[in-house]
């Protein structure tokens, strides 16, 4: 669990490096649309997502105090690197903290998909089924993936202004009735927020929109609005899409550890619940070793830099864990529902034929 230095140096310059430098070759071929660039574009769109995928990895390395060996290094690097995503690494950062501490128990998590069980869907009308799939299809990961990173967070922020504004004025308007005055500070304690946790998610939401809004408006300043725009919301849907996807088969593969709340095991959870994603040696180090999920949630302060190392210095314990290959990823994409009773995740299909059985 003992991090380096140097190696975190080393990933963030490798990976920050030819982020910038692709987007500037990205803005340039696609200044004017011709054949070259309209063939060049996909490649370079590839790449950086790619890139961007590996940069998010380092801040989930960050947010779990694995990358770097101080908090307050972790800290910083996470702070810069979500500037690049658009997303506040802060409260995502908590929000992942308790899936690590529930992984398996789908009494309190059910993934980024807030997946619901077999009765609650056989329940539901057959419309309300019907949107049910639609919102979980692989392809709304596009669309769904840019709303997570970049709308949210800011419509979290906004909404919470309203709502604070209307604590505010409430509290004025029971101070002028009862004429016990407060001042503006204890006002603001009272205030409990719908949208954050904690002061430090909604300073650093606050911290990350101020600057990258100001760096969205200078960067179409300076290549054009609508070229900026399209062509960042095509690289942050991909590569949004890409890093939820990731995590979603990692988790929701057939055989994933369900359990309740009752008899749930933190071990079993991490090494029956995580998947083990066999995948090219070029593609983990574009995912920095997130593929060792395993790993990663038996120990979440172990460096992606020595997930692997792990793993094989320790092979003999693990045939436990599932290996799930690249051609068994649509699979796990159907796999929607939790079967309480049968301890198991299961398709709306299988829901569909067991009815069709009882029938």
């Amino acid at each position: 669990m003992e991090s380096n230095n140097g190696i975190a140096i080393w990933q963030l310059a490798s990976t920050v490096i030819p982020i910038i430098a692709v987007a500037i070759a990205l803005a340039a071929i696609t200044e004017t649309l011709q054949a070259w660039s309209l063939m060049s574009a996909p490649v370079l769109i590839t790449l950086m997502v790619l890139l961007l995928s590996r940069s998010f990895s380092l801040m989930h390395d960050c947010g779990h105090g694995s990358l770097f060996r101080s908090k307050r290094a972790n800290r910083m690097a996470a702070f810069g690197l979500s500037l690049i995503h658009g997303m506040p690494q802060h409260p995502w950062s908590r929000g992942h903290a308790f899936h690590h501490r529930h992984n398996g128990n789908w009494d309190l998590y059910r993934g980024p998909s807030a997946l619901i069980t077999r009765q609650q869907y056989q329940e539901k009308t057959p419309f309300s089924q019907w949107i049910y799939r639609a919102l979980r299809h692989p392809l709304l990961l596009f669309p769904g993936g840019f709303y997570y990173l970049i709308i949210k967070p800011r419509l979290s922020l906004l909404l919470s202004s309203f709502e604070f504004t209307a604590h505010s004025l409430t509290s004025l308007f029971k101070m002028l009735q009862t004429g016990q005055w407060q001042t503006p500070i204890e006002v603001a304690k009272s205030y409990r927020s719908s949208f954050f946790y904690t002061s430090g998610e909604l300073i650093d939401i606050a911290a990350n929109t101020l600057i990258v809004t100001l760096l969205w408006w200078q960067l179409g300043s300076w290549i054009g609005h609508w070229h900026f725009w399209i062509l960042y919301t095509v690289v942050m849907s991909c590569s949004a899409a890409v890093m939820i996807a990731v995590f979603f088969v990692q988790h929701n593969f057939p055989g994933s550890y369900t359990s309740g709340s009752e008899n749930w095991s933190y071990l079993k959870g991490a090494l029956e619940g995580s998947s083990f994603l066999q995948l090219p040696a070029f593609l983990n180090w574009f995912t920095a070793d997130i593929a060792y999920h395993h790993i990663h949630h038996l120990s979440e302060r172990i460096p992606n830099y020595k997930l692997k190392r792990c793993h094989q210095a320790n092979r003999d314990r693990l045939h436990g864990v599932h290996r799930l290959q690249i051609k068994d990823l649509g699979q796990c994409f159907s796999l929607i529902l939790w079967d309480r009773e049968g301890h198991q995740l299961i398709s709306p299909n299988e829901v569909i034929g067991q009815v069709a059985t009882a029938g």
